[in-house]
């Protein structure tokens, strides 16, 4: 019997309607808010005030991914769903990973934390999107969160080595550029797969407009074009972060 999380698959006239207000998760959003903003606001350094403003986004999104009507909207489709798993690894996980305390954070991450955290990230997300874990956590509230925080929290990890000063830039840009990569495969098979692979969409799409068929089709597109933007963004950011550095500082960050 699927008991989704977020609640039974909401017809489009009551969507706005559909908010979470569980109060766990409240406190759990609010506490972490606080208390995240709390730390950061006791330390020194001089980008304070916008690690600060990049963890209250964070906090934000993962509100409106959890709170907001977008939750009850994944049980019904399942482009909702892949479009909340990437706004949370792909934003709110690297937004998080950077606005976390310094004393928090290990001072070197270097190439075998990132190797590790890529490995580990990846498996976790063609998990949760084969069919059966996914139908699986949508029938358990507890496998459910168990489900969301791997996911984000293997995502932070990876943003973590990704954006630490110790990591080199042929190490970081190969962990995006791998992310890139297999974000786009996933979404192929996704899309290109001939029949509904997800039985608990079944059925639910239709007052969206959408087969179960279209709907997947759809999420697999989100899957391999949009969210590899943010990767993408940074890969790029990294690159341009560089050209200003003499040629022997890019070469042995490069190495």
């Amino acid at each position: 019997m699927i008991n989704p999380y977020c609640g039974a698959a909401p017809l489009p006239a009551e969507l706005l309607s559909r908010w979470n207000v569980d109060p766990v998760l409240l406190v759990a959003l609010g506490g972490g808010c606080v208390l995240h903003l709390g730390l950061l606001w006791r330390e020194r350094e001089g980008d304070r005030r916008s690690r600060m403003a990049s963890a209250a986004t964070a906090w934000a999104l993962l509100f409106a991914l959890f709170v907001s009507p977008l939750c009850a909207l994944t049980s019904a489709l399942f482009s909702a769903r892949v479009a909340h798993h990437a706004v949370m690894v792909a934003i709110a996980a690297p937004l998080l990973a950077w606005s976390l305390p310094r004393r928090l954070v290990p001072q070197r991450l270097g190439a075998a934390s990132g190797s590790a955290a890529f490995v580990v990230h990846l498996v976790l997300l063609w998990l949760w999107h084969a069919p059966a874990p996914y139908v699986a956590a949508l029938a358990d509230p507890a496998m459910f969160w168990v489900m969301e925080l791997s996911l984000l929290g293997s995502a932070m990890w990876l943003w973590s080595a990704v954006l630490s000063p110790a990591t080199r830039l042929g190490t970081t840009l190969a962990l995006l550029l791998g992310s890139v990569v297999q974000m786009g495969l996933l979404g192929a098979v996704i899309t290109f797969a001939r029949t509904p692979l997800y039985e608990a969409h079944l059925g639910v799409t239709a007052p969206w407009g959408l087969t179960a068929l279209q709907d997947q089709q759809l999420a697999g597109l989100i899957m391999w074009v949009p969210a590899s933007i943010p990767y993408l963004a940074a890969a790029l950011a990294l690159l341009a972060s560089r050209l200003d550095q003499p040629v022997a500082t890019i070469d042995e960050a490069v190495r």
